[in-house]
């Protein structure tokens, strides 16, 4: 997901900007920066493309994960339902306030399975926690119905799908609150940095605040501000917010290019026999930033990844053995291992995540190879990457 790839004059013209003035932080220091506030015109720009009221930046999507989930006042014990695919922030930050991460099957359409969903929730349950894998969303209509239905906040994990929408909304505008990522290798960047969006004037407050260090950001002392409740440091800095500036009015341009790439590699293999395509949801459309299929079994599905390495096809994904984003191999979650002591509510209220049946995700990621998207292939590598990706197939599925 790869943003920086086109990295140019406009990210250049931004940083350089806040070089000249001198001032690096976000707040404060107005009178040296000329007027200039990057993270402030991030916030307004991203609350524009995405139609929310509010947009908090912070300094990372695991950052944007934990400040969401603080500022809805979820805390020790509660338990957040989230996917077996996704990436290990998703239950850091729930772990980080104490919370209990629910962990429930994902479906072919590589997102959490509803049904699934309403089966693990319990009285404790506070969060469902779609995360919006690999560009395509989760089935957002089905999972707001079960949020009603039991009283839940819908918080929408979109650090991979900016850009995608669901029924005319921006990822991560439909439930209560939707995270974005931009660190190096997403679709925009800010080489570190991340957002919260909402439409609720309460957590858009709470995000502010606790974002740093419990400041109020009322007047213009910064010493002289209160500190309505707890706080940590998650800020983002200009420089950081800068780059994004310039990402995010090149987003459409880069949805664009992914859109055309993907859609190339995806017409020359989606009639292959034994080949079938990631499900996205009615209404949805993904940002394009990676083409997932499925193969008819495990032993294919190895065989062909290994052959795509062989052709020297790179940026194809075997999740199933991914060390960062599925639960088969997070030994560190399943065993609480932690530098310093969990609260009793994580110890004790973890599920037992080493025998916890997931058949149903490892039939879905055990057959799933997904295909980077890249902006920077011209018009005759994209074609020449189909081909070699089309062979592949041709001779792992049909023995040609």
């Amino acid at each position: 997901m790869p943003g920086f790839e086109l990295f140019g004059d406009k990210e250049r013209a931004q940083v350089n900007d806040v070089l000249e003035s001198g001032v690096l932080m976000r707040y404060g220091f107005d009178g040296m920066r000329n007027g200039h506030w990057k993270a402030v015109e991030l916030e307004k720009a991203i609350s524009g493309r995405m139609k929310v009221k509010h947009t908090q930046l912070v300094s990372s999507g695991t950052s944007a994960l934990t400040i969401a989930l603080a500022s809805a006042g979820i805390g020790a014990g509660d338990e957040v339902i989230m996917p077996t695919f996704t990436f290990v922030a998703s239950f850091e930050s729930i772990i980080a306030l104490g919370a209990v991460p629910v962990l429930v099957d994902i479906d072919d359409t590589l997102t959490l399975d509803p049904k699934k969903v309403e089966a693990a929730i319990t009285s404790k349950t506070k969060v469902v926690m779609p995360v919006h894998m690999c560009g395509s969303m989760a089935q957002l209509k089905e999972l707001k119905q079960i949020c009603t239905k039991h009283n839940l906040l819908l918080l929408e994990d979109a650090c991979q799908a900016i850009g995608g929408s669901y029924n005319g909304k921006p990822l991560g505008s439909y439930g209560d609150l939707g995270c974005f990522s931009f660190d190096y290798v997403k679709t925009i960047t800010c080489g570190e940095g991340g957002a919260i969006i909402t439409n609720n004037d309460e957590y858009a407050v709470h995000a502010d605040h606790y974002s740093d260090h419990g400041h109020d950001h009322t007047g213009k002392d910064r010493g002289a501000e209160a500190h309505p409740f707890l706080g940590y440091n998650y800020r983002i800095s200009e420089l950081n917010a800068a780059v994004g500036l310039a990402q995010i009015q090149r987003l459409d341009e880069f949805l664009s290019i992914q859109k055309k790439n993907y859609t190339v590699l995806r017409k020359a293999i989606e009639n292959i026999p034994g080949v079938s395509m990631r499900r996205v949801p009615d209404g949805g459309e993904e940002n394009y930033s990676f083409l997932s299929f499925f193969m008819p079994d495990e032993a294919t599905t190895r065989e062909v990844h290994k052959a795509l390495g062989e052709n020297e096809v790179d940026g194809c994904f075997y999740w199933f053995d991914n060390n960062w984003h599925y639960i088969k191999k997070w030994d560190h979650l399943k065993d609480l291992k932690s530098l310093g002591k969990l609260p009793e509510e994580v110890i004790n209220g973890l599920p037992d995540y080493h025998s916890q049946d997931f058949g149903q995700s490892d039939h879905w990621l055990g057959r799933t190879i997904s295909v980077l998207i890249k902006l920077s292939w011209t018009e005759e590598e994209t074609k020449a990457r189909a081909q070699k990706i089309k062979s592949v197939l041709n001779a792992c599925c049909v023995g040609a």
